[in-house]
């Protein structure tokens, strides 16, 4: 196989892989994404239940149950995920992210987002939080969470859901938020 043939077809998954992901949430019911978003705190939790400690410290925390993202030197990011303030979901989350750079693949994977004070929370729900590129996640294995902290009033834990991708690109996630109609 050529070279320009391997890259059409890796372009192609990458491709098709967020569009899954994109209409997987597109197509999610509120209902549905409140209960995913339980599941994966639940997962989370159940990997290191020192994650409690973040739940409970934390003035709120957004979950991405799945985020689809893939590149060939431009890659992209998608997820929809809930905010939720003292254990309540409040709100709908989109996440998108661009990205430049060496990059290949695509993969999925779940993101929980804690927001250390109130004021960290209303920047973000006002759309005033944007993650760069050197912001840092952890990722979620037993023991993770006793070793992280919070970063500038944030602290980022992942679980990679499957995929491959490989980077060294820039780019920043961005967010919006919509309250749950009451």
């Amino acid at each position: 196989m050529t070279l320009q043939r391997t890259r059409r077809l890796t372009f192609a998954a990458t491709v098709a892989l967020m569009l899954v992901a994109g209409a997987r949430a597109a197509s999610a019911g509120d209902e549905d994404l409140i209960r995913n978003a339980r599941q994966t705190v639940a997962d989370f939790r159940r990997t290191d239940p020192g994650l409690d400690e973040f739940l409970r410290r934390s003035a709120g925390y957004v979950v991405f149950p799945g985020v689809g993202k893939g590149g060939y030197v431009v890659g992209g990011a998608h997820g929809t995920g809930v905010l939720f303030e003292n254990g309540s979901p409040v709100g709908k989350v989109k996440l998108n992210q661009v990205s430049v750079g060496a990059q290949i693949g695509g993969q999925e994977f779940s993101e929980v987002i804690f927001f250390e004070t109130p004021t960290n929370l209303a920047d973000f729900k006002q759309g005033k939080l944007k993650l760069s590129a050197d912001a840092s996640a952890v990722v979620i294995n037993a023991g993770a969470a006793a070793h992280a902290r919070f970063q500038n009033g944030i602290a980022i834990f992942t679980h990679i859901k499957g995929g491959a991708m490989a980077e060294a690109s820039v780019g920043g996630q961005k967010f919006s938020f919509q309250p749950f109609s009451q």
